[in-house]
């Protein structure tokens, strides 16, 4: 996205998580632990991916995305699509995104990757 920034990656502790189960430091109950709403936003909210659950490498993970910032008002913490995504960011002048990934048959999740998306402009005052 055109006004991506301040972009964190989460992979390095993914790949932990992952080494610290396969070497019996953590059970899958500790990992597979995904809260019920984030399961029914994933179910019903969610963009599907192409990509394997590393847990239980059953179904492909899907990618849940929720925004938070002060101009957003009602909609923060809401689930987006990456489409709202292109559309907000043209509209507010700075919010931050999460990307949750979720496996709904182990119930694997995982943050994935976070970012602030907007057009950097200051907001507007309220009168």
């Amino acid at each position: 996205m055109w006004s991506q920034r301040a972009v964190v990656d989460y992979g390095l502790a993914k790949r932990a998580t992952i080494q610290s189960l396969r070497s019996g430091h953590l059970e899958s109950r500790d990992v597979c632990d995904a809260h019920p709403y984030l399961l029914r936003a994933a179910k019903f909210h969610g963009e599907p991916t192409e990509r394997a659950c590393p847990i239980c490498a059953r179904r492909n993970v899907t990618n849940v995305t929720y925004v938070y910032g002060d101009e957003l008002g009602r909609s923060a913490g809401r689930v987006k699509t990456t489409s709202d995504l292109l559309e907000m960011a043209q509209e507010y002048g700075e919010f931050r995104v999460y990307v949750v990934e979720v496996c709904q048959g182990c119930s694997w999740n995982h943050l994935t990757v976070s970012y602030v998306l907007g057009t950097g402009d200051p907001p507007e005052p309220a009168e």
